[in-house]
């Protein structure tokens, strides 16, 4: 692998795995505007996703801890499966309803993360990644 793709599997793995980790801290710990663990446990017995608190837990967790993963680059397939499977919860649950563009709340974001995170998996993290120290 050439140094300038290491260099882009690098850029694409710090801004979606960093974004992820801040949003699963959202869920976790309120940070960022986020509403915690009691607020985002509402939303999803509200959308009936149940036990909303217990399954507000388990999105963050897996947006929080894939997101770091995935950003350092460790254990990066099962980074992107975490990553890819809370979006597609994400679309299932809430967007996939609205249609495909983001304007109108749609899962076309949904779908582009879920894609980057199941595509850096199945190529790899890159040169720059602790999968590739280790």
């Amino acid at each position: 692998m050439t140094t300038l793709a290491a260099t882009g599997l690098l850029v694409i793995r710090l801004v979606v795995g960093l974004s992820f980790a801040a949003h699963g801290a959202q869920k976790l710990f309120g940070w960022f505007g986020g509403h915690g663990l009691k607020g985002t446990g509402g939303f999803f017995d509200s959308i009936g996703i149940k036990p909303g608190y217990a399954m507000a837990l388990i999105a963050g967790l897996g947006e929080f801890i894939g997101g770091i993963l995935f950003a350092v680059g460790l254990l990066t397939p099962l980074a992107g499966i975490l990553i890819a499977a809370t979006m597609v919860v994400a679309i299932a649950k809430v967007h996939g309803q609205n249609g495909f563009w983001a304007t109108q709340n749609g899962y076309e974001n949904n779908l582009i993360l879920l894609v980057v995170a199941l595509g850096v998996a199945l190529v790899g993290p890159g040169a720059f990644a602790l999968d590739s120290l280790l």
